[in-house]
């Protein structure tokens, strides 16, 4: 049985030593969005696919020592980043795809984010329901998300657009929540570090079970790594043959979301169009309000994603590594859904 202990404390914040916007927002300078527009023509010369496009296809050098900070940013420090300045008026939606994806590739690998190979997603209403068992949150339209981290090292949203009204993202620290449950009640931590059981929601490979199971905390060279989706942990529950949580891993998740929705330990931001937004998976635990669209004034909320392996960090625990060979990597394509694409259900 794992004995946990305080990990990463430099990497701790509350809402308050956060407050200050410019802290967290990486403004673009006029010459580094000339380079990217640079960048954005020449990986258009070479392909309009956005799969065909690598790290050197999209060349920077400005931004390049820029994006490596930030890079380090997310690892070592806050866990979280926006990038402002791109104008989205400028740009088509399959130019704006290409920036994002240029930018993308010089913060890390791309990894697949569900059973087609995206890894180029869509974060817009795709008409499914909320209880739809098969049902993922970038499909999902108007609801809130809670609190949750995904399978990679980094995710990232660009807003295409930002809706009629709310969506706005927050982003809660898990260093920080780590540490407190661990100082306060080691015994609920300690329950968090054992395997737990996840939904698949129908990703499963063909014949699979429809459960996996990954420790919510696990450490590795002195770092912490956190993989926690709360509904779809209660969801595989609803499975026969899914291991049953244990009463400590059940308070321990519970007091986890308690202190990931407490206003100390969470903030919220606003995503213009335009704006990008890159987080520490392992470090920060994100989500949204709830939200509504105009269809008819075409203000669809419609974000992309992008899922990283970042190349900072050397070693992983096995639940933690891009598994270049399952199922969802054998496939790699792209989602590039148009804004009346999905007809609201």
């Amino acid at each position: 049985m794992h004995q946990p202990r305080l990990l990463e404390t430099d990497c701790e914040w509350t809402s308050t030593s956060v407050a200050d916007e410019s802290i967290w927002t990486e403004t673009l300078t006029g010459d580094e969005l000339d380079e990217l527009d640079r960048a954005l023509r020449h990986a258009l010369d070479v392909s309009d696919d956005p799969l065909d496009i690598g790290r050197e296809d999209f060349p920077l050098d400005v931004m390049a020592s820029r994006l490596g900070d930030i890079e380090l940013e997310l690892i070592n420090g806050r866990g979280f980043a926006r990038i402002r300045g791109i104008d989205r008026d400028r740009y088509t939606q399959a130019e704006m795809e290409m920036l994002y994806w240029g930018i993308g590739m010089h913060l890390g690998k791309p990894w697949a984010q569900n059973k087609h190979g995206h890894v180029l997603g869509d974060v817009t209403d795709q008409g499914k329901a909320y209880d739809d068992p098969e049902a993922r949150g970038n499909e999902l339209g108007g609801v809130a998300l809670p609190f949750h981290c995904d399978g990679s090292d980094l995710v990232g949203l660009m807003c295409l657009n930002g809706g009629a009204s709310g969506g706005l993202s927050k982003v809660a620290n898990s260093v920080g929540i780590h540490n407190q449950l661990v100082r306060e009640d080691p015994d609920l931590a300690t329950a968090l570090y054992e395997p737990q059981p996840y939904h698949y929601r129908g990703e499963q490979a063909p014949g699979q079970k429809g459960w996996y199971e990954v420790p919510v905390f696990s450490e590795a060279d002195d770092r912490l790594f956190v993989r926690c989706i709360p509904p779809y942990i209660m969801a595989s529950q609803a499975i026969a043959d899914a291991p049953r949580l244990t009463p400590e891993a059940t308070r321990g998740l519970e007091r986890l979301v308690e202190l990931a929705n407490d206003p100390v330990n969470h903030m919220t931001m606003e995503l213009r169009p335009g704006d990008m937004q890159f987080i520490n998976n392992f470090h920060v635990m994100h989500g949204r309000t709830a939200y509504s669209d105009d269809r008819s004034a075409g203000a669809i909320r419609h974000l992309k994603r992008l899922w990283l392996e970042t190349r900072v960090l050397d070693r992983r625990p096995e639940a933690f590594r891009n598994a270049a060979t399952n199922h969802w990597s054998r496939k790699r394509t792209a989602s590039r859904l148009s804004p009346d694409a999905v007809e609201a259900s």
